[in-house]
C-alpha cells in the first residue's frame, strides 16, 4: 500500500513558502529602525482598517455556512463550528488597535476618519465576494495568511527600543505574536479535517495567494519613509499617511 500524500494544510504551507519572499522582505523593510515611529503609527491605523473587517467577515461566512449546512453541504457544519470559536477569539482586537494608536501619540480618528485605501479594500473585500457568491470556505485562505504572517516574537521589544514607546502602545503586536501560532495550528487542523474536494482546496489556495499578494503590497507601501515621494499618478496621501 502506498503512503498517503501530503495533507491539505501541508500543500498550502508549501505553496505559500514558495511565494512569500517578497512579503517577508517588505515586512523586514517596514520594521527597520530608521523613522520607525511615524511608520508604526501608520501601521496601527492601517491594521485597524484590516482588523475591523475580521469579525464581520467571519459573521457573514458563518451565516452562509449555516445556510449551506441546511442544504446538506458536508463542509458547512465543521466550518461553522470553527468560525463560531474563532469569532470569539478575535472579538475586540480592533479596540486594542485604537488603544495602541492613542498610546502611540495619535488619535483614534486618524484610523476611523479616512477612507481605507484600495489595497485594504482588495485584501478584505475579495473575501466578501467569495463568501457571498461562491463558498465561505475561501475565507480560510485569508485567515491562513493573516495568522501565518503575524508579528514575530521579538518584534515588541524591537519597536519599544527603537521608538521609546510605552508598553501600552504595543499590545496588538505583543498579543498577536503570542496568539497567532496557536490560531494557525487550529486552522490547519481544520483544513485537514474538512472533506475538501480538489476544487475547494484550490479555492482556499487562490484566496490565500490573493491575500498574500495584497498584504505584500500593503507592507511595501507602509515601508516607505514619511519623506519618500509617491509614485507618479498615485495622488496625495491620506491625512494619516496611510496609502495602501
Amino acid at each position: 500500500m502506498s503512503a498517503a500524500g501530503p495533507s491539505s494544510s501541508a500543500r498550502l504551507r508549501v505553496t505559500l513558502r514558495l511565494v512569500d519572499a517578497d512579503l517577508l522582505h517588505a515586512m523586514e523593510h517596514m520594521w527597520r529602525a530608521e523613522d520607525l515611529l511615524p511608520r508604526y503609527r501608520r501601521y496601527l491605523c492601517t491594521m485597524h482598517a484590516v482588523v475591523r473587517a475580521s469579525v464581520p467577515l467571519m459573521l457573514r461566512a458563518l451565516e452562509r455556512a449555516r445556510l449551506l449546512e441546511d442544504r446538506g453541504d458536508p463542509l458547512a457544519g465543521p466550518l461553522a463550528a470553527y468560525l463560531r470559536e474563532h469569532i470569539q477569539e478575535e472579538e475586540g482586537h480592533d479596540v486594542w488597535l485604537l488603544e495602541d494608536i492613542r498610546a502611540a501619540g495619535s488619535l483614534p480618528g486618524d484610523a476611523l476618519g479616512p477612507m481605507p485605501g484600495p489595497v485594504v479594500a482588495a485584501l478584505a473585500g475579495s473575501q466578501y465576494y467569495w463568501i457571498e457568491h461562491h463558498h465561505p470556505v475561501a475565507l480560510l485562505g485569508y485567515i491562513a495568511v493573516l495568522e501565518g504572517y503575524a508579528p514575530a516574537a521579538g518584534l515588541t521589544s524591537r519597536i519599544a527600543h527603537t521608538t521609546g514607546l510605552p508598553d501600552a502602545a504595543l499590545r496588538t503586536v505583543r498579543e498577536h505574536a503570542a496568539l497567532d501560532t496557536g490560531h494557525l495550528d487550529e486552522l490547519y487542523a481544520l483544513l485537514d479535517r474538512l472533506p475538501l474536494t480538489r476544487g475547494q482546496e484550490s479555492d482556499v489556495t487562490v484566496s490565500a495567494m490573493h491575500s498574500l499578494d495584497a498584504l505584500t503590497r500593503l507592507f511595501v507601501r507602509l515601508g516607505r519613509s514619511a519623506a519618500a515621494p509617491l509614485p507618479r499618478g498615485a495622488g496625495p496621501s491620506s491625512p494619516t499617511g496611510v496609502t495602501p
